[in-house]
């Protein structure tokens, strides 16, 4: 609710360049744009997507709607690809084809972390990612794919403009 002069209602929001645009994001620019989460295509067989279409159209309306195209301007729609791409790879990271057990299918959403370090004989693996996730720590599961991180960065470079608010 307002309360003053309605001369000035959303004058706050436009001062603070919070806008409201939606985008127009498609399947088959996201095909173009990532081909590596489709099926090559041949002779008579389309190319198909590997995440199935009611959850890729889900991913895309999520990305119209959190990355507007008023604030993201010609980097739009990199923006708008990586974010479908960020959520598209998780997806995949959960994909079973079926499974025949409770456990199995609670399985395929467990979450899995970073290793840290592990040891089996004489082999060691050792990884240590804080280099690369430090500026974007608070940026929640976008630091969990490659695609999250490369939005994430980006968005830190669009956020850097100025705002008003009165």
């Amino acid at each position: 609710m307002f309360y003053g002069n309605p001369q000035f209602y959303g004058v706050r929001a436009m001062a603070a360049n919070i806008g409201q645009s939606q985008g127009n994001y498609t399947a088959e620019q996201f095909q173009q744009d990532f081909p590596q989460f489709f099926t090559p295509s041949s002779g008579e067989n389309p190319s198909v997507c590997l995440v199935p279409a009611t959850m890729l159209e889900e991913i895309i309306n999520m990305a119209n709607a959190c990355v507007q195209p008023d604030k993201w301007l010609e980097s739009w729609r990199y923006a708008v690809g990586l974010y479908v791409a960020h959520y598209a790879t998780l997806y995949l990271r959960t994909y079973a084809p079926s499974n025949t057990t409770a456990q199995q299918a609670a399985a395929s959403g467990a979450l899995v972390g970073v290793v840290k370090s592990a040891t089996l004989g004489d082999s060691s693996v050792t990884y240590d990612t804080t280099a690369v996730t430090k500026g974007t720590e608070d940026w929640g599961d976008l630091n969990s794919t490659t695609y999250g991180q490369m939005l994430a960065n980006r968005a830190k470079l669009v956020g850097l403009g100025g705002s008003y608010a009165i």
